[in-house]
């Protein structure tokens, strides 16, 4: 098997984490994501100042996580892509969020980033792996001589997207498509499969 298949999380397979923190506390600074701001560093800083603002702590992030699901039809759609592909997840969200979710959808491999919590359980800072680091886990694939096929929704993916054999977007907002139109557009799992498909081993 000589091909990888690389997502993104959030977008892709369940809904974006920090809009659903949003949406339970009322914080409606907190829905801001990649779509909006494309500098992940700043959108992690002001979540964080957001967070302190309003008294904000892990466990209680982990608790609106632990309630959330995978996307409708996310489940079925990775199931059939790591029979067709090794699937590895690159992701701009952080270990201590993922775990619940990661549960629900049988433990893929996952490639993201952590957060630094002091002994109250405030969040204090933020440590990524390396910059960009979806683009360079692409390029260390193609260094061991895979081809690899490349899904995201936003921003964050493009250059992951770029360096990939082909890369894929996964319902769009249309700035990102006007900004980006090299890229594959895909609006639902089946166009998603479709797009996979054509490069499969099989």
């Amino acid at each position: 098997m000589s091909k990888i298949a690389c997502l993104d999380l959030e977008g892709v397979l369940v809904p974006e984490i920090w809009i659903g923190v949003a949406d339970k506390t009322g914080i409606s600074d907190l829905r801001a994501t990649t779509r909006d701001i494309s500098d992940y560093s700043e959108l992690m800083r002001m979540r964080l100042n957001v967070c302190d603002q309003n008294g904000l702590t892990l466990k209680d992030i982990n608790e609106v996580i632990s309630n959330m699901s995978p996307l409708d039809g996310a489940e079925e759609f990775l199931h059939w892509l790591r029979e067709n592909f090794q699937v590895v997840i690159l992701s701009d969200t952080f270990y201590q969020f993922a775990f619940p979710l990661m549960q629900k959808l049988d433990f893929p491999a996952l490639f993201c980033h952590n957060l630094e919590v002091d002994d109250s359980g405030r969040i204090i800072d933020f440590k990524l792996r390396m910059k960009d680091q979806k683009k360079h886990a692409v390029k260390a694939f193609h260094s061991l001589g895979f081809k690899v096929i490349a899904a995201g929704d936003s921003y964050n993916d493009t250059s992951m997207l770029s360096e990939a054999d082909k890369g894929i977007l996964f319902c769009p907002p249309q700035n990102v498509i006007d900004e980006f139109p090299q890229f594959q557009i895909t609006k639902d799992y089946d166009e998603l499969r479709a797009a996979f498909g054509s490069s499969s081993y099989h």
